[in-house]
């Protein structure tokens, strides 16, 4: 049984890259979680992807034990965070289990959007905050210029900052004497009923769901019966164990322990993250305060290249939600696609994850629509529907009006590539808050409507900033917004799959610059394609893509011209017939460079 005073709960916070993996790496490998040999660079980051991007998507949990200057063993639970502005929720729930973090700041780069964010997360969840500057080994790092920077920007003292570096090793012992000596110790009863926030759950194919929990008061015992509060489901306790990272069976957790459980759950939509387990029969009676659920705000439709896949796309999909319940999905068909499924994402990094991970895990060939948010239509009779399919968009006449979701985005770029962003901003109907100055960076909050952003915002921002701008939203509130369903017609039928929403005073210029794009890449056939974009029942713009022409007349020589006449005369006619009755073949690479084509 470890005493309360030896625990600390901690995570660490930090923007993309500054390097919370590698500290985590240096971490486990100074207190001896892992010998030299069973080490590796993300060590916690164990999907394939994840260490091939080098960032971090699902939070990971570690239990060190650590024996400090002062000649006591301490227990430590680290909690590596993800550091992109899609999975913030992971960062949320980390921090709801944890003391203390952390925030670590990388000593050349300073401080950046997403190191606010998180910074601001842990400020609001009353954690302790030990800053570290990482980075430090590096010809670039200015450790004094960053510690300014810090107080300025975050507002929390940085006179004792830690100067580390991760990838070398140095201060590390530094980094665990303060985890030790500044964060507190977490507070609990172990003789009151037991109460535990459920953190995460994942799924094993041994085990089935493998639930991670942080006890607060009472105690954990394999054999326990527990319940969970949320969905009043009972479960009897088959393992109780921790992370050293590798997993290890414990006879029982206490107060502020944070460990694993498996109790013959199902699925992981059996277990809501935040909810509060306790005892069945001595139960707690007031539940933990939990999170927010995960809001969706990218959908998009996911369609098999292959229609004999659908049902292997359809497993692929229920087999990834045991593991990542924060998108969803359900059936759609497509005229132009055949069946797929609707899916709704937490960004658009959440969406290429999933789909590059349903790509490589399972194999398959994937055609993703134009990603789009979640619209608000307002009927003339009063009711609400939301929108979250282009293609469902009902009658025009029906509708009062439509309301787009707007978020907050704050931005930090060097001064010399301001006057570039606040023109993509403009460009996307953004409106200007703040502009402030933090060192040599800027940092501008935007308010903008999310569907300007969805759609390639991030690309535009870097190219136009060189890479130095980093950036960060949340979702505020709807606003009305003058919007139109532009669909696109190739042939004179309509392509579902390529139908999207968008501001009245852009519709021309999106509408001409979609056509233009499928005139270059839709294959010519043997009979004229007019290519439209529409919107309700007017066309606003057109392309037309010319015949392939086969040379009817190559064995007539010489002769009288009335033979090449009718021979052109009928051909004229095919043509024609085949128009009425041709289907035009868009191929699939036709259809993904036209959704990610880049409106410049």
């Amino acid at each position: 049984m470890t005493d309360l005073a030896h625990i600390r709960n901690f995570s660490i916070v930090a923007h993309i890259d500054h390097g919370k993996s590698t500290l985590a790496d240096r971490l486990i490998q100074t207190t001896g979680g892992l010998s030299t040999r069973e080490m590796k660079d993300q060590v916690l980051d164990s999907m394939e992807i994840e260490r091939e991007r080098g960032i971090t998507i699902k939070a990971q949990t570690v239990r060190l034990a650590y024996k400090a200057k002062n000649g006591e063993t301490y227990v430590l639970n680290l909690m590596d965070t993800p550091g992109h502005v899609d999975f913030a929720y992971e960062v949320s729930r980390c921090l709801a289990a944890c003391e203390g973090a952390l925030l670590v700041v990388d000593a050349s780069q300073g401080v950046e959007a997403q190191t606010l964010a998180n910074v601001y997360q842990a400020i609001d969840a009353h954690l302790e905050i030990v800053p570290v500057l990482n980075k430090i080994d590096l010809p670039a790092a200015e450790p004094d210029r960053i510690r300014q920077q810090i107080e300025d920007v975050i507002g929390i003292d940085a006179s004792e900052a830690l100067p580390i570096s991760a990838k070398t090793g140095l201060g590390i012992g530094d980094v665990l004497e303060a985890v030790v000596h500044r964060l507190p110790a977490p507070k609990g009863d172990r003789s009151a009923p037991l109460k535990a926030l459920l953190v995460d759950s994942w799924y094993d194919s041994y085990l089935g769901v493998v639930v991670l929990v942080r006890v607060v008061d009472g105690e954990l015992k394999k054999g326990q019966c527990i319940r969970m509060m949320a969905s009043d489901a009972v479960y009897g306790v088959e393992q109780v164990g921790v992370f050293t990272p590798k997993k290890v069976n414990v006879e029982s957790l206490g107060p502020g322990e944070v460990g694993f459980i498996t109790a013959q759950i199902k699925q992981v939509a059996d277990t809501q993250v935040g909810d509060t387990i306790t005892d069945e029969k001595k139960g707690t009676a007031e539940p933990l305060a939990g999170f927010k659920p995960a809001q969706q705000v990218v959908f998009c439709g996911l369609f098999p290249v292959d229609a004999a896949q659908f049902e292997d796309l359809r497993n692929a999909l229920g087999r990834l939600h045991l593991n990542d319940a924060s998108f969803t999905y359900e059936m759609e068909t497509s005229a132009a696609l055949g069946f797929g499924f609707r899916c709704g994402f937490l960004g658009l990094l959440h969406l290429e994850i999933v789909q590059e991970r349903l790509e490589r895990e399972f194999n398959l060939e994937l055609i993703a629509t134009a990603p789009s948010v979640i619209y608000r239509i307002h009927m003339t009779d009063g009711t609400m529907t939301e929108l979250h399919n282009p293609a469902d968009m009902p009658d025009v006449v029906k509708i009062a009006f439509i309301e787009e979701p707007w978020i907050k985005a704050t931005i930090l770029v060097p001064d010399e590539h301001l006057g570039a962003v606040l023109k993509l901003c403009e460009d996307r109907r953004g409106k200007q808050i703040e502009l402030t100055y933090a060192g040599a960076r800027a940092m501008v909050v935007y308010r903008l409507p999310l569907n300007e952003v969805v759609f390639d915002f991030y690309d535009r921002l870097k190219s136009v900033s060189r890479g130095y701008a980093s950036f960060d939203y949340h979702i505020e509130d709807y606003q009305e917004g003058d919007l139109v369903k532009l669909s696109i017609l190739v042939n004179a039928e309509p392509v579902d799959a390529l139908s999207m929403i968008v501001n009245r005073q852009r519709s021309e210029a999106r509408g001409r610059a979609m056509c233009e794009k499928l005139k270059e890449l839709i294959p010519r056939h043997l009979f004229q394609i007019p290519i439209q974009a529409a919107i309700g029942g007017k066309v606003i713009a057109r392309e037309t893509l010319s015949a392939l022409r086969k040379d009817v007349t190559a064995k007539c020589y010489g002769g009288d011209i009335s033979r090449k006449r009718k021979l052109l005369d009928k051909q004229k006619e095919g043509k024609k017939k085949m128009r009425q009755f041709g289907k035009v073949d868009i191929p699939q690479e036709a259809f993904i460079a036209a959704l990610k084509m880049d409106q410049d």
